[in-house]
């Protein structure tokens, strides 16, 4: 009776600790510390190579490549610091992690030194076992969705009791919900890496450097969310010198925010070669994101002309673009907010201002100052009080100014670009204050 509460008990702890997040390492790291001390001296999993990417391996009966995800011990032992040792291992078709692999089923021993050879990865891993005292191995194979992902490992030393049946019984229910867990995290991170990845490739690659500017960017996506999201930059150079500096947030996150971004990207490019004025790029793109189901974004859209200094903006829906003029203090730009894109029938509005040599411009997404704590005007204040701090050289502001300001719960991406007027062409200083045209 008390081995079978003892038991109801464990199996509870793991059901509220294992699986807690969506991610492969953590959560075999829950598992093995559930494991640690009261089932085994030291707890180890490992999955077979091609399991994190998704790529099921043919059935053999010869080696297979282990992954080691996590190791835990009840007391610091020399078995435990050889198994952290081992990266990416090649077993061979007498190990007994390789035969639970290959069968689906427990293996256990009560380890003699023939025994201890099979277990560990060479004779000198398996010198250090029987020094450290192991005695007993368990392996269970980590199933799931009918695949074998890899094993949980257990080893008893100073727990002089070998392994029995009830044993087996308890770490194969482990390894079930564990092994669910595992899955579920894995095909997470492929979905969320197949997602960054294309919002990656359809973001621009190294930036044009266009006449009386120095651009700059960055990207980083978000880390605690489920999903990326659909933030998106440009650097467009249109005729005359003139450039077109663009940033937009598509509302919602994963693969199809991503593909609109990318739509989004390229309709703005479209639009940009025909010298339109800012609002009539953004009207245009309205039309356009009313016709993709359900998504609506937020954008800004600036030109730029280097022989007047002068520059257009119109916004729909997205946080005000920072302005720092050279030697003076910055200051969010008055903009009409206007209405993000996709939600159709308002009309936006194309405002002026200079951008003399040595002032800058910084665009960013809301991922940049949002935060579930925070109001917002509080952390728009942050922001130019950062930028009010001593100048950093354009291509490190950036990441300057996501390590300074980025909510260490990076729920959203986050993306930025920054230009500064160069005094290549000769120009008339103007009062930067933005005005409508």
């Amino acid at each position: 009776a008390d081995r079978a509460r003892h038991r109801l008990t464990m199996i509870a702890e793991a059901s509220a600790r294992v699986g807690t997040t969506l991610e492969v390492e953590h959560t075999a790291e829950e598992l093995v510390k559930v494991a640690v001390p009261d089932l085994a001296d030291i707890a180890s999993v490992d999955v077979l190579d091609a399991a994190p990417a998704l790529r099921r391996s043919c059935p053999s009966d010869g080696p297979e490549l282990f992954r080691p995800l996590a190791v835990a011990a009840a007391y610091p032992t020399p078995a435990a610091a050889a198994l952290q040792a081992v990266d990416h291992a090649p077993y061979g078709a007498d190990r007994l992690i390789t035969e639970c692999v290959h069968s689906g089923r427990p293996v256990v021993v009560h380890a003699g030194q023939e025994d201890l050879e099979r277990i560990a990865l060479s004779a000198d891993t398996a010198a250090v076992f029987a020094q450290a005292g192991v005695h007993s191995y368990l392996a269970v194979p980590l199933i799931a969705r009918n695949e074998v992902l890899g094993a949980f490992g257990l080893l008893r030393a100073r727990n002089q009791l070998p392994f029995d049946e009830d044993d087996v019984l308890l770490a194969v229910d482990l390894a079930a919900r564990a092994g669910v867990a595992i899955d579920n995290a894995r095909l997470y991170q492929s979905v969320r890496s197949t997602a960054e990845t294309l919002q990656r490739s359809l973001l621009p690659g190294e930036l044009p450097q266009p006449t009386g500017l120095n651009v700059a960017s960055f990207y980083q996506p978000a880390q605690a969310s489920s999903e990326v999201g659909g933030d998106w930059y440009d650097v467009i150079p249109l005729a005359r010198d003139k450039t077109a500096l663009v940033i937009g947030d598509v509302m919602g996150n994963g693969i199809d925010a991503a593909a609109t971004m990318g739509r989004l990207r390229t309709a703005t490019s479209a639009f940009a070669d025909l010298d339109l004025a800012p609002a009539e790029v953004l009207r245009h793109l309205d039309k356009i994101t009313c016709g993709l189901e359900h998504y609506i974004a937020t954008c800004i859209y600036v030109t730029y002309d280097p022989h007047t200094h002068r520059c257009h903006i119109a916004n729909a829906g997205h946080l005000p673009p920072v302005l720092v003029p050279a030697g003076r203090p910055p200051q969010l730009l008055e903009l009409a907010p206007g209405a993000p894109l996709g939600v159709g029938g308002v009309a936006f509005r194309t405002t002026a201002f200079d951008l003399n040599p040595g002032d800058r411009i910084v665009l960013y997404t809301d991922g940049l100052v949002e935060t579930r704590h925070q109001p917002i005007d509080e952390r728009l204040n942050d922001l130019l009080r950062t930028l009010g701090e001593p100048r950093r050289p354009l291509d490190e502001t950036c990441q300057w100014l996501v390590d300074v300001l980025r909510d260490t719960d990076d729920h959203d991406d986050v993306a930025l670009l920054t230009a500064q007027a160069t005094p290549d062409v000769p120009h008339a200083p103007r009062d930067p204050t933005p005005r409508v045209d």
